[in-house]
């Protein structure tokens, strides 16, 4: 599957926000934010002009694919999905991309970042249900069991992320037992869990025109 490789602070820059990809670098002194707070490139410093509104609209939907890490073709089709359900289309969007397996992996602290837990499903170090899952992309639902297999308990980065998951804030719809590595989806993910700066009325007008 494909996936951006390039290097992720410069995306934390374009989008003028800290999108938690480095995992605890992202909290440090050493966070490209922190240090060069303005777009990467020979003119980020230039004085730009006021954004037109479709720039806006694009601007949001790239920060939204970034913190997922999903890329246009599979992102158009958790769209096209949400606009088929019932409500308002872009919580559908937001909470179809927050069921992903790999963001269920790094909600629960086994993740240093979004991309390590996508990391840690694609080398088969997560089982749901007792069976191994190796789609980050998996849907998980209401009362599935999400935990770190026996053969990498002792793996020394998911032990790193359990320890700043301790002193970390715990996500309403998911209970984790970090002493277990494993967690429960108690309920499905609702808007107000997501947790970010994010106008997803955007996104839904930038695929309608």
């Amino acid at each position: 599957m494909a996936r951006y490789t390039g290097p992720v602070c410069k995306l934390c820059r374009r989008e003028g926000m800290k999108l938690f990809l480095k995992g605890s670098r992202c909290t440090s002194d050493k966070c490209a934010i922190e240090r060069r707070n303005y777009p990467p490139g020979q003119h980020g410093r230039m004085r730009r002009r006021r954004p037109s509104d479709y720039s806006i609209q694009l601007r949001e939907k790239q920060k939204v694919k970034r913190v997922y890490g999903v890329l246009e073709r599979q992102f158009r089709k958790y769209f096209k999905e949400a606009a088929r359900q019932r409500g308002i289309t872009g919580e559908a969007l937001l909470t179809s991309l927050e069921r992903r397996l790999d963001n269920a992996v790094y909600r629960m602290g086994f993740g240093l970042s979004r991309p390590h837990a996508r990391q840690l499903v694609k080398h088969g170090h997560v089982a749901v249900n007792g069976s191994r899952v190796d789609i980050p992309s998996y849907q998980v639902k209401q009362g599935d069991t999400v935990a770190v297999r026996d053969k990498s308990r002792n793996n020394t980065e998911i032990q790193l992320a359990v320890e700043n998951a301790r002193i970390g804030s715990p996500v309403g719809w998911i209970e984790a037992d970090l002493d277990k590595l494993s967690g429960t989806v108690t309920r499905l993910p609702m808007r107000e869990d997501i947790g970010m700066e994010i106008q997803e009325q955007l996104i839904v007008e930038l695929y309608s025109k």
